[in-house]
């Protein structure tokens, strides 16, 4: 299965508030932007006219992938309230 696949197995239920919070400030100066490409959910933008970062948490998988490449120290990562977030159908 791709994971462009897995989308159509999940449903969101959004919280009103990011369970992910972007320190913008210590994403400076980052080279690799790893964030951007390894996103399976692709919630990680670089807008180059604004050269910075931009995020959107509504779809997130929850995987971890961004916290676990991030090393600037840059995400505040929980998972949402109970009952909300990524739900997964796979029958």
């Amino acid at each position: 299965m791709l994971v462009d696949e897995l989308f159509s197995l999940v449903s969101y239920r959004r919280h009103p508030e990011a369970h992910i919070r972007l320190q913008r400030e210590a994403c400076q100066g980052c080279d690799h932007r790893a964030c951007t490409f390894a996103c399976p959910a692709r919630c990680y933008v670089w807008n180059e006219e604004r050269e910075r970062v931009e995020f959107a948490y509504e779809a997130c998988l929850e995987c971890g992938t961004c916290l676990l490449l991030c090393d600037r120290g840059a995400l505040e990562w929980a998972y949402p309230p109970g009952g909300y977030g990524v739900r997964f159908r796979l029958t």
